[in-house]
């Protein structure tokens, strides 16, 4: 053998070794992946694109409860029979052939038991080049039963915490339904209640003014003295119930809102010289003096609520004062306000009872029925006036030592103001109005008969009337008119007197209205159209008060 051949014949054996050792790798490598082909977990199968199943692993057949892997591909001979829908295996190799690979699908597989296995499946397509005679499709699945569970589960707890939801909003609107309800009702009964105190109050007030008026006559005209101790207590008896109606009204009124201030500038010698007057009488009959000191200077505020305040501040002055007497006067209160002070030399009041007194139903030392004078709502209709107006209160008291009340009110900046002429010398209660022609005009006859002969005791010209044409038939004309606001046939006090200035020519014809409707809309009308209106029950010292402020215009 020559040296070429056996060199050529060493060649051929150097290439059979190194084939034989590559296909010694490739059978490791073989039974390698046939190893993790059998032992994985996951299912793996694999297809023709034609849709013929060639081969699957245990875990596969497994997951679809088959007894062996020979079994599901009996079963399963055609790749469409691994899906519960038949047509999801042709949709899946569509999107394959498009794609080149599917990722994570999730679907449904068919169990051998019939039961029904979700999967999420991943498909790769191997070439014909590297699959052999055709494409391939070699599929991953991952068994996501217990992933599918957990969604369920959810979607049912969302599912019935939806419904809670639903069951929990429908019962809030039905509650809200109810509460809207409830308010509703209670605000119409509150309306209700605010109407009937109203009428009742009115229609309370109106006898009691006509008895009022009957017994201020029959105390002028006695002369004993038994009688007039009786006729006294009458009167007393008369003031305490028309006390406790109007405060049971302004205290509901002011709760519900029902009063707004109506700020103005006026002087406070206009509502405190009136004040004066009208409880001068009530300090006298308990043996007190009540001195006035007089203030010209002016404030801002509403003069008919401030008018209420101190009124309330006497009343308890005279109340509570036994001897001595009782001051009402204006103080300085730095540089922009004036306080308004009464003050008594009365019982007197712990300090630690201040904020008592102002307690609504509350009074001190009144544990015997005996003791109790009122219901305990002055105070407390002061203090929520006070509010509204801003207008601040303050207590200096001691037991024993008398009381100061008193409250703040804004002076008004930018207004002159002149001192008041020196009074003239007074005329004697039975000779000022001694003259004066008075025409009074109410639809309520006792009431009428009532005013008539208070003021005929004061040496007045009274005529009556029970509606305006009555009125326009009288004689003379009247130098002033007293007349109630709500009339029969839905007249009222103003187009009464807007009719009778006519009817005598004389627009500027004093007049002014009695009246137990205090609400806030006739007060503003009446403000506006410049009338003065008092307050039914009629008292004989403001009766006296308003006829001298319409003769002085």
């Amino acid at each position: 053998m020559t040296c070429s051949g056996l060199a050529s014949s060493q060649r051929v054996k150097a290439t059979i070794a190194s084939f034989q050792y590559c296909l010694e790798e490739l059978e490791v490598e073989r039974n390698r992946y046939k190893w993790l082909f059998e032992n994985a977990l996951h299912g793996i199968f694999q297809a023709s694109l034609s849709g013929k199943l060639r081969a699957a692993n245990p875990a596969l057949a497994a997951m679809l409860d088959d007894s062996s892997v020979v079994h599901t591909l009996e079963r399963c001979a055609r790749f469409d029979a691994l899906f519960v829908n038949a047509s999801t295996g042709q949709q899946l190799r569509d999107l394959l052939l498009a794609q080149g690979h599917v990722t994570g699908q999730t679907t449904w597989l068919q169990g051998a038991s019939g039961h029904q296995v979700p999967v999420a499946i991943t498909l790769i397509r191997k070439p014909a080049e590297l699959a052999g005679d055709e494409d391939l499709i070699e599929g991953f699945v991952a068994d996501i039963t217990e992933r599918e569970r957990a969604r369920q589960h959810l979607e049912t707890l969302n599912a019935h915490l939806e419904a809670r939801v639903a069951d929990r909003t429908q019962a809030l609107e039905r509650l809200n339904e109810e509460l809207r309800s409830a308010r509703d009702a209670a605000e119409f009964a509150n309306q209700s209640k605010d109407r009937y105190l109203a009428a009742a109050s009115h229609d309370l007030l109106q006898p009691m003014n006509a008895a009022r008026l009957l017994v201020a006559s029959l105390q002028e005209r006695l002369t004993n003295s038994d009688n007039l101790a009786l006729i006294e207590s009458v009167q007393n008896s008369l003031e305490g119930a028309e006390a406790i109606l109007s405060d049971l009204l302004d205290i509901s009124r002011l709760d519900h809102g029902q009063v707004q201030p109506q700020l103005r500038h006026f002087k406070l010698d206009d509502i405190l010289s009136n004040l004066a007057d009208e409880f001068t009488p009530v300090a006298q009959r308990k043996g007190l003096t009540l001195r006035y000191v007089p203030s010209h200077q002016a404030v801002t505020s509403d003069p008919y609520l401030l008018s209420r305040i101190v009124r309330n501040f006497l009343a308890n002055a005279c109340r509570y004062t036994h001897r001595g007497g009782i001051c009402l006067g204006v103080r300085r209160h730095g540089d922009d306000s004036l306080a308004v002070q009464v003050v008594d030399s009365g019982i007197g009041i712990p300090e630690s009872d201040y904020r008592l007194i102002f307690r609504e139903f509350h009074q001190l030392n009144a544990t015997r029925a005996r003791d109790r004078q009122g219901v305990g709502l002055g105070l407390a209709i002061v203090e929520r006036i006070s509010q509204r107006l801003e207008h601040p209160l303050s207590v200096r008291s001691a037991p024993g030592q008398g009381s100061c009340f008193a409250v703040t009110v804004p002076r008004a900046s930018g207004i002159s103001f002149s001192q008041a002429p020196a009074p003239s010398a007074p005329l004697s209660a039975d000779d000022e109005f001694e003259g004066l022609r008075v025409l009074i005009l109410d639809n309520e006859p006792t009431i009428l008969q009532g005013m008539a002969l208070l003021l005929t005791e004061w040496k007045i010209s009274c005529d009556t009337a029970l509606d305006v044409d009555t009125a326009k038939a009288c004689q003379e004309a009247p130098d002033m008119l007293l007349v109630d606001l709500h009339l029969d046939d839905h007249m009222t006090g103003l187009e009464a007197i807007r009719q009778l200035r006519q009817h005598w020519h004389d627009p500027h014809l004093p007049a002014a209205i009695l009246s137990a409707d205090r609400s806030d809309h006739w007060q503003r009308r009446l403000r506006h159209a410049g009338v003065p209106q008092l307050n039914k029950p009629v008292r004989p010292g403001k009766l006296r008060a308003l006829l001298r402020s319409l003769l002085n215009g």
